[in-house]
Parts: C-alpha cells; sequence; structure tokens
C-alpha cells in the first residue's frame, strides 16, 4: 500500500525541491473528553485541549506537507470529524487506531490499515511484538508510558506537536541507509 500513496502524493519530488515536510504524531483523541482523566492531560476541557493541539499542530505544519498520524484521530460523528480535519493543516495519511472506526476517507485522510514501511522505519498504532533487525518501529497508542520496543510518538510524548521525519540517504553512510531524527518543538 506504500507506494501507491507515496506515488499518488509525488513525496520524493516534492521533498527534493523543499517544497514540504513529513511530520509524525498519533493520539491526538480529538473530542475524548475522559482522555484528559486517563492520561493525565493538563486542560480543563476538551475544548481548550482541542483548540491547543490544533495552534500546535498548525505552527509546524503547512499546507504543503504530510502528516502520518499514527492512529486514534478524534471521537465524534464523521461530520465533527471533517471539521476538525479542514481545521488542520497539511496532507494526512491515517493509520487507523483503536478508537478510528468511524473514520473514512469521506473524513478527508488517505487511511491505511496496519502497518506502513517507509525504508527501514515500521509504522504502526500499536507496539508492534516483534520488529525485523534492522528495522525501528514507530507507534503510538500507549500514550504516556514508555516504549520498550519502538519510538513512542503518542501526543504526550511530544509535546502535543507533530515532530518532522527526516530521511536523508547521505546520512547513512556508503550504503545510503537512512536514520531517523526526531526534532522536537518545545513552544513555552
Amino acid at each position: 500500500m506504500e507506494k501507491p500513496i507515496i506515488k499518488l502524493l509525488n513525496i520524493e519530488e516534492e521533498k527534493r525541491e523543499g517544497k514540504m515536510k513529513i511530520f509524525i504524531i498519533s493520539d491526538t483523541h480529538f473530542n475524548h473528553k475522559n482522555i484528559i482523566k486517563y492520561c493525565d492531560r493538563n486542560f480543563n476541557s476538551v475544548e481548550e485541549m482541542n483548540e491547543f493541539i490544533i495552534d500546535k499542530w498548525n505552527s509546524e505544519v503547512s499546507h504543503e506537507d504530510i502528516v502520518l498520524h499514527l492512529g486514534d484521530f478524534a471521537k465524534g460523528n464523521k461530520e465533527e470529524i471533517r471539521r476538525l480535519r479542514k481545521r488542520l493543516q497539511g496532507t494526512i495519511i491515517l493509520i487507523k487506531g483503536n478508537h478510528d472506526y468511524k473514520i473514512d476517507k469521506y473524513c478527508g485522510f488517505f487511511i491505511i490499515e496496519g502497518t506502513l514501511q517507509i525504508g527501514h522505519l515500521l509504522l504502526s498504532h500499536y507496539p508492534l511484538k516483534k520488529i525485523p533487525r534492522g528495522f525501528k518501529n514507530i507507534h503510538g497508542h500507549i500514550h504516556n508510558k514508555k516504549s520498550y520496543s519502538g519510538i513512542n510518538v503518542s501526543v504526550e510524548e511530544i509535546d502535543y506537536t507533530p515532530i518532522e521525519l527526516i530521511i536523508n540517504k547521505k546520512q547513512g553512510g556508503k550504503n545510503g541507509k537512512r536514520k531517523y531524527n526526531k526534532n522536537r518543538s518545545r513552544a513555552s
């Protein structure tokens, strides 16, 4: 499934021209009131949480960028989700999480079920139990818990801000291996 999406969005061509960036984020849980309590999010209301995450997102992501959202985007009906989606900059590729059962392509996403491989990175909602040698798993789902098998990009771990994925063949040396660079933005 990776190749058709990448070809459709012309990622390689756009990146070479410096017109776009790729970001990763997971577990925004827009409109999910109980997530504030469950994950000890420091917000007084779901509206405050939504606006904070939208502001952080749009401060990093431009309209030309791509965001790989690793699941659990929002609660609500399709129209509520579509309205939220329209407020966020960038093209969103959503790897569906366990709370995304109401989301479909008509909500404004490219949708993937399962795992997406980009180079040596395996992107998933859940942490993978088995990771092939030479690969890194970037995932969400566990919120404010430490990942023992990969890199957790749940919003609680990345300051509620999408982080840029930098894939540079030259960084890997002679054999062209790719490195993952996590650039955390910390706004006061």
